[in-house]
């Protein structure tokens, strides 16, 4: 089941305030808890992520067609697909832990479904969508900015950092590899410590809740810090 239910303190994190709460409800939803709690089929968070998906593709396109004007329609397909993709949504999600409202089912619940980056990024876009049934196109893109199209030069680095990492490699005509260094923690909630490793030399590390995250943010670590 959900961890929390205080929705108040939810909407402060979104700085966005519903006048219908059942609505922000049905974008925490996840069709194993209505199917467990017998809610009718339309009483999960799918059909809001539908519209909130459409609702980011255009907001985000707007925000980068009018501030990169210099950019191609190539460039700016990739500048999007990489900051409103499913791990760049998660963690937004997480940075105003909204894994901690969703309504889950037992089963769910038990597998680490509160974890699964693909929950959270739909989530995440549930809640836009019923932001912008709520309160307009405007106060959608007011969340769109404030949540996603922010700090955009170091989050692009972050979630582009294996591929940039990856091709300075080859350039220098060695080859990239991570190793798991430490898993702990429950099946359901594990974290995984990894090593990047260049030409049998440790270069950088991270740690994340799934193997691919710990090796973005060990590749991460390696570009911001000039460590190779």
């Amino acid at each position: 089941m959900n961890n929390c239910t205080d929705f108040s303190l939810l909407e402060k994190e979104l700085g966005y305030s519903f006048k219908n709460r059942d609505l922000l409800k049905q974008a925490l939803t996840h069709s194993s808890y209505s199917n467990e709690m017998k809610i009718n089929q339309y009483g999960n968070y799918e059909r809001l992520e539908f519209l909130g998906d459409a609702v980011l593709e255009l907001t985000s396109s707007s925000f980068f067609y009018n501030s990169f004007p210099e950019m191609n329609e190539g460039q700016l397909t990739r500048l999007r697909s990489s900051l409103v993709c499913e791990q760049a949504l998660a963690f937004c999600a997480r940075s105003i832990e909204l894994q901690k409202y969703i309504f889950l089912g037992k089963g769910e619940e038990n597998t680490g479904g509160r974890e699964r980056d693909s929950i959270i990024s739909d989530v995440f876009e549930a809640v836009l969508g019923a932001i912008y049934l709520d309160g307009g196109y405007e106060y959608a893109d007011i969340f769109v900015r404030k949540h996603v199209l922010t700090d955009i030069k170091n989050r692009q680095l972050f979630y582009d950092a294996k591929t940039i990492l990856q091709e300075k490699v080859q350039t220098h005509g060695e080859s990239l590899s991570y190793v798991v260094t430490d898993e702990t923690g429950p099946d359901h909630d594990k974290v995984f410590k990894v090593n990047a490793i260049v030409g049998g030399k440790v270069i950088g590390s991270g740690e994340g809740k799934s193997k691919k995250a710990a090796e973005q943010q060990a590749a991460f670590g390696v570009l911001k810090n000039n460590l190779y």
